[in-house]
């Protein structure tokens, strides 16, 4: 039976199973095709929560090298991104970013299996993209690896003759992984995962101000058009908080997030909340009205446009800072974000000068421990659509730093 691939995590206790479906890209194929174990190999083992014990270790290691599990026929970095940069394609930019947190899952990996040197298998994920590991992020309650910070790797990028950074290709990446399902590191993602739910906030946890301080570092030193953040499940959920925070302070990084949760309590108590106010304001105005008659049409009018003055002038400041958000509509932690409903917020008109991208896959995994996964925003096989709708709830996220 062939090895599992045990690469991809999810948050809140699910399993992790690989999407297996071959990447096709641009340039010449760097490996072989290797064959993905179907359903019914996989049978009970189980990465995350280990239900039916781990593969061996060699063939663990085997499955988890960059060629065998990574994007197939990447283009290598070369001298021709001077004249036509890569990093301009987006859906290089996905590919790129995705690789960048799935190292940030090794990491952690490598470090509860003793993998260093030659055998550690996370530098090969951000290696063929001419980064290198600045400094690992690390839990202070159990001592994991929760993400990593990248920089662009300029002396590797001289053996391939590039003698100057890409245009497009960010100076810093902070990669931030979701929740890893192993017993040195369950309890405390695990705790992260529920103060999200109960909260949707994580600004109690030592990873978000870990995450923060890295991200104010960077910004200081290469300014924040040049700084990247990137996460998955759960480190979705910190990279749009931290990337909130630093908004709400007037600086605005770009954002990539891979399957952000969309499901919590406090998200739903908001929202009766905003309802219950809504029609108390309404009931209130109405009694008002009926009540009072020394208020002229004119004086109306003039309320009305007030009111729609300021609805104005927040939805031009919720559209200064817009996340990428990359969505399966069948994976039920982060569907949410697709909504149709709700007023027009989140665009994608080019006049507006913001990047607000709500990208939702139109064909790939359908099961949702697939549909979860962070393989497919890296293979070419699942089509991805730019949304041309809107998202309610990112609109509710943003509208909170103005308001």
């Amino acid at each position: 039976m062939s090895p599992r691939l045990p690469f991809s995590f999810f948050s809140l206790g699910s399993a992790a199973v690989p999407v297996s479906v071959p990447h096709r890209g641009r340039g010449s194929p760097t490996s072989p095709p290797i064959h993905l174990p179907s359903e019914s190999e996989r049978g009970e083992e189980d990465m995350g929560s280990n239900a039916a014990g781990k593969p061996p270790a060699a063939a663990a290691a085997v499955s988890w090298e960059f060629h065998a599990t990574g994007p197939r026929n990447l283009s290598t970095p070369g001298w021709r991104d001077l004249i036509r940069s890569s990093w301009r394609d987006p859906n290089y930019r996905r590919i790129a970013m995705s690789c960048f947190v799935q190292a940030a899952y090794l990491l952690e990996l490598d470090r509860q299996e003793s993998r260093t040197g030659e055998a550690a298998l996370a530098p090969n994920w951000w290696k063929p993209f001419k980064y290198k590991l600045v400094r690992p992020l690390i839990d202070s309650r159990d001592g994991s690896i929760y993400g990593a910070l990248l920089e662009w790797d300029q002396l590797a990028a001289l053996a391939d003759l590039i003698v100057v950074k890409p245009q497009g290709a960010p100076k810093v990446v902070l990669a931030l992984r979701g929740t890893v399902l192993k017993q040195l590191t369950v309890v405390r993602d695990l705790e992260d995962d529920l103060r999200l739910f109960a909260l949707d906030s994580l600004r109690g946890s030592v990873r978000f101000t870990g995450a923060l301080e890295v991200l104010k570092s960077a910004i200081h030193k290469h300014g924040s058009a040049n700084v990247c953040v990137a996460g998955h499940s759960l480190g979705a959920g910190f990279a749009l908080q931290v990337g909130k925070a630093l908004a709400k302070d007037g600086t605005f990084v770009e954002c990539h997030l891979f399957n952000p949760p969309s499901v919590s309590l406090g998200t739903g108590l908001r929202k009766i909340q905003e309802k219950a106010s809504s029609v108390l304001k309404r009931y209130i105005s109405r009694s008002g009205s009926s009540s009072s008659s020394n208020v002229s049409p004119g004086e109306e009018q003039q309320a009305s446009s007030q009111v729609e003055v300021g609805e104005e002038e927040l939805n031009k400041e919720v559209k200064r800072w817009v996340p990428n958000l990359y969505i399966n509509s069948c994976d039920y932690i982060c569907c949410f974000y697709a909504d149709r409903s709700g007023v027009a917020t989140v665009t994608t008109e080019k006049h507006s000068g913001v990047h607000s991208k709500l990208y939702v896959i139109a064909k790939g995994p359908s099961k949702f421990l697939e549909a979860h996964g962070l393989q497919q925003w890296w293979s070419d096989d699942s089509e991805l659509h730019l949304a041309v709708h809107d998202s309610k709830l990112m609109y509710r996220h943003l509208k909170s730093l103005y308001v």
